[in-house]
């Protein structure tokens, strides 16, 4: 019966993330267009955008390799597969053993491997300038990530996610500085991952100082249409990532519970909506840094990763 549940809890759970996926997107682009005073797009575009783009045949360049054309699938399906390891409205999913941090960091990896090879291989300038960039920029982003981590693996005695949330839950831990440095980090590099202002501009296209559009400038068709279905599935996973760690109240326990899962799902969309004004609140607020300035934003949030593990690992050492 168990096993039951958690494959049920699983399915929903996957049906949800196809679902908000594209509009997390849509309405983090809304929000920002009406603090713009501007009436914006409908948050239901961006899914019309990718059913759009499904139906049509993507064009490759003459001198185009199999890395082009399989580099989409891979990479849409890495983003997909770590999202699924993330609990949202439930815990005690068929995939909670698997879900763990470094996995799922290692997932995210793969699909930043794949959309820099899929800009190297065509040969453009903008390909290679925002692989090179992104590569850069990961060489900071993944440490920092890795020592979050480990701050939360020194606390629940494991880095697998559904284990932590649920001690995090649980609030024996309380108040922590470690934490807090830890959730700074974090949030750092959830911008850095998902191309966001102020490292980068998700709307630009045409300007030197791209990152992400840059990789993704050849493709086209149903090949587009993957690539901006994995930016918005690892946006809304880390949004879940963040809910699930620093915000898990509401969460349901394992096993089957109709109220709890409905009170679970209701917390969870309440949290995604809270954390996607945030975005939108700080994108509107804040200008876009020079591309050279990044490393030392992401230096920033190294330091504070590492600070926050030390912090941990000489108290528990004392204790």
């Amino acid at each position: 019966m168990t096993a039951v549940m958690g494959v049920l809890t699983q399915a929903i759970h996957l049906a949800l993330l196809l679902v908000a996926a594209p509009l997390v997107v849509g309405v983090v682009r809304w929000l920002k267009a009406r603090m713009m005073g501007r009436v914006g797009a409908s948050p239901l575009q961006p899914l019309r955008d990718f059913l759009k783009l499904l139906r049509k045949r993507p064009v490759l360049a003459e001198n185009a390799s199999w890395i082009s054309r399989g580099a989409p699938y891979v990479g849409a399906a890495a983003a997909l597969a770590a999202a699924a390891l993330v609990p949202s409205f439930a815990h005690g999913m068929a995939l909670a053993g698997l879900g763990d941090l470094i996995v799922i960091a290692g997932l995210l990896a793969l699909g930043r491997v794949c959309m820099a090879l899929a800009g190297l291989d065509v040969g453009t300038a903008f390909g290679g300038l925002g692989a090179s960039r992104e590569m850069s920029f990961a060489a900071l982003a993944e440490p920092a990530l890795l020592l979050a981590v480990m701050s939360f693996a020194i606390l629940a005695g494991t880095t697998g996610l559904d284990a932590i949330a649920m001690t995090f839950q649980e609030g024996t831990l309380g108040l922590r500085v470690s934490l807090g440095l830890a959730l700074v980090a974090l949030l750092a590099v959830a911008v850095a991952e998902n191309a966001r202002i102020p490292v980068d501009n998700p709307a630009t296209h045409l300007e030197l100082t791209m990152v992400h559009e840059a990789m993704i400038l050849e493709a086209s068709g149903r090949h587009l249409a993957l690539w901006d279905a994995a930016a918005a599935m690892r946006l809304t996973l880390w949004f879940a990532l963040l809910a699930a760690i620093f915000f898990p109240f509401g969460t349901a326990a394992p096993g089957w519970a109709p109220l709890g899962w409905v009170v679970g799902l209701l917390a969870w969309i309440a949290k995604m909506g809270v954390l996607c004004l945030a975005l939108a609140v700080f994108e509107s607020a804040i200008a876009k840094m020079r591309v050279f300035r990044v490393p030392e934003f992401l230096g920033a949030a190294l330091l504070l990763g590492l600070l926050g593990a030390l912090l941990l690992f000489v108290s528990t050492s004392l204790a």
